[in-house]
């Protein structure tokens, strides 16, 4: 059982790291056009998960964590718009550093994570379910 709660707390901790990682991509997707209110200020900084790994000593397992939740610091797009309420006295807005192909593309990568995460949990319940069936049946 001990290699089933490794197994178990593997990945729970794996689809808290990647449920958060969702969060934070479905963040950026909805903020992907948001502008500043005010002329020539900064509109929304696009948010990173950096995860980092830690050692359960009960289990000897290496877990996922989110380590922290970072702006990215890549540079804005500026357009011109002299129309628009965020625009400097030159005309230009700074325009959000977020890429909705990179966006979806992580949300893909994400979302696969959490379903294989997901898949350990439902296999190692099966298997637990089996030793018990099998101990019953003594």
């Amino acid at each position: 059982m001990d290699y089933l709660t490794s197994a178990i707390k593997v990945a729970a901790s794996g689809l808290n790291a990647e449920s958060t990682r969702l969060r934070v991509v479905s963040e950026n997707i909805a903020n992907a056009n948001a502008t500043s209110n005010v002329p020539g200020g900064d509109p929304y900084r696009r948010k990173l998960v950096n995860f980092s790994s830690e050692l359960d000593r009960v289990t000897n397992a290496s877990l996922v964590n989110v380590d922290s939740i970072d702006r990215d610091t890549s540079e804005f797009r500026i357009e011109y718009d002299p129309s628009h309420p965020a625009a400097d006295e030159a005309g230009f807005v700074k325009m959000p550093n977020v890429n909705p192909l990179i966006e979806m593309a992580d949300m893909r990568e994400a979302n696969r994570s959490y379903q294989a995460n997901l898949q350990v949990l439902k296999q190692a319940r099966d298997l637990i379910s089996m030793t018990l069936e099998l101990m019953r049946s003594r």
